[in-house]
């Protein structure tokens, strides 16, 4: 097998990237990312799909994934994420990187990463008992992502997570009630073995006395009971 090609930009240290960012900087996309709810106050404007190339021609570094991320700037952290060790991130680490959520954008692409890092099961109890509405939406996009991405664990193990679903439903706030929801069609939709108690939970929300509740109830059974999806899902279970 031949040796693995070094990515073509690997040698640039963080000011390199920086100064980057800054050469490819547009007004017109940080306009256009505050009206989609992204905290543009150390944006550059440069769009993920500028990023995600570029990420992948400095290739992983643990080292300068750290020292991305502690610029606080919007492009630079996400990517720290696109080019972070997974198997050299700690759940320490995923804490510390918590405390410094500001945007819903970052704590997605944190999610999957704290995901693949392997650390489901330590951070999603942790991150939801957080009062803050960032960190606590943490937990749930775990969820959703690793119901995808995770094919080889036990169905059960999503299962086991449905009670911490309804114990956050009544959580009003936007970024919290959104990401409870994803979690919950997002297990429902991983076979037919999660679906029916997902479904039998947006059942039970949806008929709650509380707006918020209802609301990702509601969402969920309207998803889940879709002809497209069921009909996907039977192709999975023949």
């Amino acid at each position: 097998m031949p040796p693995r090609r070094r990515p073509e930009n690997a040698d640039y240290t963080v000011p390199d990237i920086l100064a980057w960012l800054e050469a490819s900087a547009s007004a017109h996309n940080i306009a256009g990312m505050a009206r989609f709810g992204i905290d543009t106050g150390s944006a550059y404007g440069v769009g993920n799909s500028e990023l995600r190339p570029f990420a992948k021609a400095l290739g992983r570094d643990h080292e300068r994934a750290l020292e991305l991320w502690q610029t606080g700037n919007r492009e630079a952290r996400l990517l720290a994420l696109f080019t972070e060790e997974p198997g050299r991130v700690s759940p320490t680490q995923a804490r510390g990187m918590a405390d410094d959520f500001n945007s819903w954008e970052i704590v997605d692409h944190a999610a999957d990463l704290f995901v693949d890092a392997g650390h489901l099961d330590e951070l999603v109890p942790d991150l939801a008992s957080d009062e803050r509405e960032f960190v606590r939406r943490t937990a749930f996009a775990m969820l959703a992502w690793a119901a995808v991405h995770l094919k080889k664990r036990d169905d059960a193990d999503f299962i086991a997570y449905l009670p911490l679903i309804e114990r956050h439903a009544t959580d009003p706030r936007n970024y919290v009630k959104k990401a409870v929801n994803w979690a919950l069609r997002q297990i429902g939709k991983r076979n037919f073995t999660c679906h029916a108690p997902a479904l039998e939970l947006a059942q039970k929300l949806a008929a709650s006395d509380d707006k918020a509740a209802r609301w990702i109830g509601s969402n969920a059974v309207k998803e889940l009971t879709d002809d497209k999806v069921l009909k996907r899902l039977a192709s999975r279970n023949p």
